[in-house]
């Protein structure tokens, strides 16, 4: 097992930029997910999420997503600092499982204007934040 995780721990950090792509794929920020959610914002950015009201069950969905990113950001920095750090690696992939499991429900909420927007708006940071 432990033989597996090494092999896995490689592959993620020789394959960073492609594992960061799918895990962006399946959080909806590709380029068709770009195209979409593009159509719906406007070419300036809006920094204020108060902007954009959402439903209660959306607010709900972005409430975890946020406290996700909290987590999420301190780990692929120390991932990026550290490609041989393990416990990054373990937490990305755990992190990675975890957004998995709303993908279907962001994929329905991203539809809705305000919540694209707000959805961007805080992806924003997120992107900032590791870059």
């Amino acid at each position: 097992m432990f033989v597996k995780y090494e092999i896995k721990n490689a592959e993620m950090s020789n394959e960073y930029e492609e594992t960061r792509r799918s895990f962006l794929t399946k959080l909806g920020l590709t380029l068709g997910a770009g195209v979409v959610a593009g159509e719906k914002l406007s070419a300036k950015v809006l920094n204020d999420k108060t902007e954009f009201p959402l439903e209660a069950d959306q607010q709900k969905l972005m409430d975890r997503y946020e406290d996700w990113m909290d987590e999420f950001i301190p780990v692929i920095k120390a991932f990026r600092a550290d490609p041989n750090d393990k416990e990054a690696g373990r937490r990305i992939a755990e992190l990675s499982e975890e957004a998995e499991g709303w993908r279907e429900q962001l994929t329905v909420f991203m539809k809705d204007d305000n919540f694209a927007r707000y959805y961007m708006t805080a992806t924003e940071r997120m992107t900032k934040e590791i870059y």
